[in-house]
This record gives C-alpha cells, sequence and structure tokens, in this order.
C-alpha cells in the first residue's frame, strides 16, 4: 500500500507559479510512475505529467508542454510538478497517483491516489 500527501497548492495569479509536491510514505520501484493529474469543477479527471521512478522520458498533457516541469526526487521518494506561466484554466485540483508499470493516461490504470491539492489561478 502506497500512501501520497501532495502538498504546494494555492491561489496565484494569471503567469504566476507554484510547485506542486508529492510525497510517497514507502520507496518506490524503479518500475513504478507517477503522475499528476488535475480536475476541475464539471470537468473529468486528466492526464498532466507523468515519470518514472527508474528514469526515461517524461510525459505532458499538450496543454501543459512548454510550462510545467515535472521532477522527481528518489532520495526523498517524492516527486514534484513545478508549474510556470500559470493560467486560469490551469485551476484544478491536482491529484498525484503512483502505478507499477510505465505511464499511462487513463485515470482507471493507476493504483494509489493522493487527496489532492486545489490550485487557483485568477485573471
Amino acid at each position: 500500500q502506497v500512501q501520497l500527501v501532495e502538498s504546494g497548492g494555492g491561489f496565484v495569479q494569471a503567469g504566476g507559479s507554484l510547485r506542486l509536491s508529492c510525497a510517497a510514505s514507502v520507496r518506490t520501484y524503479g518500475s513504478y510512475a507517477t503522475g499528476w493529474f488535475r480536475q476541475a469543477p464539471g470537468k473529468e479527471r486528466e492526464f498532466v505529467a507523468g515519470v518514472r521512478w527508474g528514469g526515461g522520458p517524461t510525459s505532458y498533457a499538450d496543454s501543459v508542454k512548454g510550462r510545467f516541469t515535472i521532477s522527481r526526487d528518489n532520495a526523498k521518494n517524492t516527486v514534484y510538478l513545478q508549474m510556470n506561466s500559470l493560467k486560469p484554466e490551469d485551476t484544478a485540483v491536482y491529484y498525484c497517483a503512483v502505478r507499477a508499470g510505465p505511464i499511462v493516461l487513463t485515470t482507471t490504470s493507476w493504483n494509489f491516489w493522493g487527496q489532492g491539492t486545489q490550485v487557483t489561478v485568477s485573471s
């Protein structure tokens, strides 16, 4: 069982930056992946970014490419999401998730989820 705790959400004006953190309760294996997802009111949860603990290419949704960066600190069992040039449409609850296997976009394929952290971007 993997417990995940997100932090770093908040309120920011358009163009600003935030860094989200996702701390795992246990050490994850290299074959595991961590993903960031978000869910805006009235919308389905969507994939934002993903990284594998063992290295390899990261993955991003087209809507955040060039603005968001996902990274990991294996020693701290923590994954980060640096969000720059934020837009009002980035407003959502952001969740991190872990799965054993490669990065996939479908939410049902992820095994463990955090409780979410709210990000609000004002125009």
